[in-house]
């Protein structure tokens, strides 16, 4: 694929993988967050996640992660003389509120939607983005169905590409042979997650010796789990799930005397940032991420946000980033101008999105496919004295 970013702005993206880190995050302003470094017209960028609730850390560092990389772009020129303009909305990770969310930033005038944040937000508001010929790229709906309709791209890795990876990893790697599954059955994220990693183990020489369920309803107390996976022998349990019940599992775990391998996808990052958390319970814990920011690669985004909004930033800041220069390179090779309507524009960045290559955070080479897929290397991350290591 040929690269079609400009020189200034291939200059800003000589960066690669990152992950989790601590402190509360302060949200980029809800309007005008990028600010105005150039002059001219502006293309508007509109963005949904929960900024509030008990998955505010996904949406605050997708905000952060968007509005910092239109800084970077409009401080280098802009795209084809156009100021990026981002306003983001709070949409509580919830199928009902994402649709005022998006409907607000219809009304603010958004161009092009970078959301949702979470998977069952994407798959909501999809039917409307489709409708409105609205171009999207969700940073981190992770979910098979929300790229389904060809308007939309993402940039995280499928649910059951991160299920098959895992198994991939942990097979080839020869970290366990007998594994335990935790898995929520209740969210389509850890679902798909789950029923591609068992199709997998099986070709990796892994024995699926425990695979039990809870319920958002049911995700407080998993001595039942835990002692299942403990009596099977399991020597690693895999988690496809979110880092709040992940923390609740490690401490129970520990109660228990059950020390195995947790193994974990993108949900786990931020498990290092859940208020009153041992962290020390973490050590050890692996999973599948594309990000770290300790890695010499990612030092300078990693330290112009924490500089910006008081955190260290996550793989959501850094997808919602990667989403923001594909955005640009995209209305780049597209010629995309600021007068036209929302679903020219879309129907041009289809095709643009196809044809473009960027080194981003969280992959090296990036590009797309036309069903909205990403190409990119899976990588792990182990916790190791309180910090994210690459393995």
């Amino acid at each position: 694929m040929k690269k079609v970013l400009s020189l200034g702005l291939a200059a800003v993206m000589a960066m690669s993988l990152t992950a989790c880190g601590g402190g509360e995050e302060k949200t980029a302003p809800a309007d005008n967050a990028a600010g105005t470094e150039t002059a001219g017209d502006v293309l508007k960028l509109g963005v949904t996640g929960p900024l509030t609730g008990p998955n505010a850390a996904y949406g605050s560092a997708v905000a952060n992660g968007a509005d910092l990389a239109a800084k970077e772009i409009n401080a280098a020129g802009g795209v084809n003389g156009m100021t990026l303009e981002v306003k983001a909305e709070d949409d509580e990770a919830d199928p009902e509120k994402v649709i005022n969310a998006y409907n607000n930033l219809k009304d603010w005038g958004m161009q092009m939607f970078v959301g949702a944040t979470t998977s069952g937000a994407s798959i909501s508001v999809a039917a409307e983005t489709a409708n409105d010929n609205m171009f999207q790229i969700t940073p981190s709906g992770s979910a098979v169905e929300c790229v389904a309709n060809d308007n939309v791209f993402r940039v995280c890795f499928a649910d059951p590409d991160q299920g098959t990876a895992s198994a991939k990893y942990i097979g080839e790697n020869k970290l366990a042979a007998k594994v335990a599954i935790i898995y929520d059955s209740s969210s389509e994220y850890s679902s798909g997650i789950r029923e591609a990693f068992v199709k997998e183990a099986s070709n990796e020489g892994i024995e699926v010796v425990a695979d039990e369920a809870f319920t958002a309803d049911t995700n407080t107390d998993f001595s039942v789990q835990l002692d299942k996976a403990k009596e099977a022998g399991a020597e690693l349990v895999f988690l496809p799930i979110y880092y709040q019940e992940a923390s609740v599992i490690l401490k129970q775990a520990s109660d228990k005397g059950f020390d195995p391998i947790f193994f974990g996808c993108d949900g786990m990052d931020g498990i290092l940032t859940v208020e009153n958390f041992d962290t020390s319970l973490a050590e050890g814990l692996m999973l599948l991420t594309p990000f770290s920011p300790t890695e010499e690669s990612s030092k300078k985004f990693t330290e112009d946000y924490i500089e910006a909004y008081g955190a260290e930033p996550n793989q959501f800041a850094a997808d919602a980033y990667d989403a923001v220069y594909a955005i640009a390179a995209a209305a780049e090779k597209a010629g995309i101008t600021a007068d036209m309507d929302v679903s020219a524009m879309c129907d041009a960045m289809k095709a643009a999105m196809t044809e473009i290559s960027i080194d981003g955070l969280t992959g090296a080479g990036m590009t797309w496919n036309a069903a909205g897929e990403p190409n990119k290397d899976p990588k792990a991350a182990k916790i190791v004295n309180g910090v994210y290591e690459m393995q």
